[in-house]
């Protein structure tokens, strides 16, 4: 169990960006304050937009819809909000603009939002992710055992990661990032400029 303010908790998103360029991490800090304008694309823009949208309806459609409520396992030391639960299918659902494949930090935030659920004592039966933009829902096989050691070992990496250690900079990753024209570790440009 852990102790401490919820500060101290990983945030389920930063897995999703710790996975994608660890460095990232550290760039969203230093620019978190400024305006979004200087780095924010057009996905994220979408992707906020979506997530407002969820949070906007808060007071939910139907009464068996929980919307945007904040999450928090104390075993895993995440936390994180979910976009949908419906409880008359038991059903958790993260939304996603677009979706062309499922990677393996999106697979962590939303095993991570299932595993804060039933710490919380919800009953999960069925996970998926919705893609707002195709309207298509792609449900997700329960993540087991196996699935939760994988999560907790690699939350243990992202705890436990050295930020002097040096960046090996991924070109295809690096024009896909927000923060990419901010970057003092790529001299690429991002496909969003």
């Amino acid at each position: 169990m852990r102790s401490g303010t919820v500060d101290n908790y990983i945030s389920l998103s930063a897995l999703n960006d710790f996975i994608f360029c660890p460095y990232s991490i550290y760039l969203h800090q230093v620019y978190q304050d400024t305006d979004e304008d200087l780095y924010h694309a057009t996905p994220q823009t979408r992707g906020r937009a979506a997530h407002e949208t969820v949070e906007k309806t808060n007071s939910s459609i139907s009464k068996s819809e929980i919307t945007a409520i904040h999450v928090l396992s104390e075993e895993l030391g995440i936390r994180g909000k979910i976009d949908l639960y419906r409880k008359d299918k038991k059903l958790l659902v993260e939304r996603k603009y677009q979706l062309k494949q499922i990677y393996r930090g999106q697979l962590y935030q939303l095993w991570g939002e299932y595993f804060c659920m039933l710490e919380m004592g919800y009953e999960i039966e069925h996970i998926a992710f919705y893609e707002t933009s195709t309207n298509r829902t792609i449900h997700i096989e329960l993540p087991g055992d196996k699935e939760k050691e994988e999560l907790i070992n690699f939350i243990s990496c992202f705890r436990n990661y050295d930020p002097s250690r040096p960046i090996k900079t991924n070109r295809n990753k690096c024009m896909h990032c927000v923060y990419c024209n901010l970057c003092d570790k790529s001299d690429t440009e991002n496909v969003y400029s």
